[in-house]
Order: structure tokens, then sequence, then C-alpha cells
């Protein structure tokens, strides 16, 4: 590793401690020859993760994307940040761990609706009403009758 200060090529690890759930590693460094101390992130390199839209356009998987729009569907309700971004990572590993390079965004908002659906009713329905863009007022109430009818079982 080259030091950024004094750019030789020896440093020695002082440090090291798992980050971001243990998927990376956080190093803290020091220069052999200045003495220069910083710190490094080691992580391993993922595949790009490909979200094909349902009109057939392709781009790459955003966890900040997911959270957004379980942000706004969530906007003045009791769901803490916290939970959101547990969802966000959840769904993030199950992708990673199927092994696809490619996943359809219907798949996707399917996991999001599913896991909201147990955190709180009410973004359940905000969420679902803007993905699965209620045509009218009858659609609505059949996702509605949809939600009592499992939460009864």
């Amino acid at each position: 590793m080259k030091c950024p200060s004094c750019h030789h090529n020896g440093t020695r690890v002082l440090d090291s401690r798992p980050v971001d759930e243990g998927r990376s590693i956080r190093r803290r460094r020091e220069c052999e020859q200045c003495h220069y101390r910083f710190t490094t992130f080691e992580k391993v390199e993922e595949m790009p993760l490909i979200v094909v839209k349902k009109e057939g356009t392709r781009e790459e998987f955003s966890q900040e994307k997911i959270l957004r729009g379980l942000i706004k569907a969530c906007e003045k309700r009791p769901v803490a940040l916290e939970q959101l971004e547990q969802i966000t990572q959840e769904i993030e590993r199950e992708l990673r761990n199927r092994g696809v390079a490619e996943v359809k965004s219907e798949t996707i908002g399917e996991m999001v609706m599913e896991r909201l659906s147990k955190v709180d009713e009410v973004a359940y329905v905000r969420f679902a009403s803007v993905y699965r863009q209620f045509k009218d007022l009858n659609v609505f109430i059949e996702e509605l009758k949809e939600l009592i009818k499992k939460e009864q079982r």
C-alpha cells in the first residue's frame, strides 16, 4: 500500500476491524518511512446487479433508490429509519445470494411490499398504490381486502 503523504511503498497495519456487517474491513495503517497514519477499507468486489425495468431498460441496483421509496411510504408513520435500512439490506442480500446478474424490478417491488406489510400496513398500502399504479378505487379496495385476509390468518 502506497502512503498518501510521501508515496513510499511500505506501510504496516496497526489495527483491523470488520465493518458493514462483516462485509468490509477497516484498517489503520502507518507509513514505514514518514510515520503518517491513514485508514483504508477493504471489501469484496461484487458483481454488478442489474435491474430490468418494466419497459425493458436496465440500470444498476441501488439500495438508496429502494430506501427513498420506503421513506416516502413511511412518511409520518412510526417506523424507524433503521428498520427501513435493514429491509433494503435484506433485499440486496437475498438478491445477491440468488447468484443472478439480472433481476426484474417487479421482483424487487414484491419483495419490498412483502416486508413492508409486516412493518406498517398504512405504509404498505401507500407503497402498493404507487407501485401497482391502482387505476381506480375498486382495485385499491381489492388490495385492502387481500391485506385483511393475510392479517386474519
